[in-house]
């Protein structure tokens, strides 16, 4: 890294009330200065959304002592965008973080986080970006023991960079009686949601839906993958890509009668 203090972009989708992103923003204090666009409500789930059809609202911030921060109406990837095109006026940051998300993003969950998303739009714009999750749900969720850990795997993107088109997704277990073991390089397990709709009616009797669902791994004999990494008290990181093209098919499909 040179002299020049790195430019961080901090971000996240549980909104910036949210005690993740406060870690965060106090960590990345460290290592640079800290610029925080944020979702103004809980944006969780909404994988790549960006607004379209109503306008996005940017108000300023004072929830962050010393730290330049806005409120944006949008989704994390929108807050990327009206970080890098307005907030910054088109200054690409150094790096950009999101989360620590409540709640872990391993396996499939990757496609429908909007803590990765924002990621994700970060590497879209050839920005190195970091997606940082706990498997701990709770509102009162403890993240002391990821520190040193976010602080070693920011410092080594801040210095080494990052492929374009890529992002890293860190996720840590939860806070147990035991530090965490280590620092693992996964896969994304092969792991699904089995979803069903719970039916009910409203107090008028109207039909609405309320999904829910057990999550199943495949991969459960795999020792590789960011579900054992997690299971095993290890955090986890899983390089990701916004490419979805399936190379191994192109051959196969050139040769279909079409």
């Amino acid at each position: 890294m040179s002299d020049r203090k790195p430019l961080i972009l901090v971000t996240n989708d549980d909104g910036i009330t949210a005690s993740g992103i406060r870690t965060l923003v106090e960590l990345m204090q460290q290592l640079g200065t800290v610029v925080v666009v944020a979702p103004n409500s809980p944006q969780s789930g909404m994988g790549h959304a960006i607004t379209i059809s109503s306008p996005l609202r940017l108000y300023p911030s004072e929830i962050f002592d010393d730290v330049i921060a806005y409120e944006c109406s949008g989704t994390p990837a929108d807050c990327v965008k009206l970080a890098k095109h307005h907030v910054l006026k088109d200054k690409a940051p150094d790096l950009v973080v999101s989360g620590i998300n409540h709640g872990s993003n391993t396996s499939i969950s990757v496609l429908y986080s909007g803590t990765m998303s924002a990621a994700i739009e970060a590497a879209l714009e050839g920005i190195p970006a970091i997606g940082f999750s706990l498997n701990d749900f709770t509102r009162q969720a403890d993240f002391s023991h990821t520190h040193d850990h976010i602080l070693t795997i920011a410092r080594q993107v801040l210095e080494r960079g990052m492929p374009k088109g890529t992002a890293l997704n860190v996720n840590f277990p939860a806070r147990a009686a035991e530090p965490i073991q280590g620092i693992r390089i996964c896969r994304q397990a092969n792991a699904k949601w089995q979803e069903v709709f719970d039916e009910r009616r409203d107090p008028h009797g109207r039909r609405y839906f309320w999904l829910a669902g057990e999550f199943v791994n495949f991969d459960t004999q795999a020792e590789d993958t960011d579900e054992y990494a997690i299971a095993q008290n290890y955090t986890s990181i899983v390089p990701c890509q916004y490419d979805l093209t399936a190379y191994g098919l192109l051959d196969e499909l050139k040769d279909w009668k079409m």
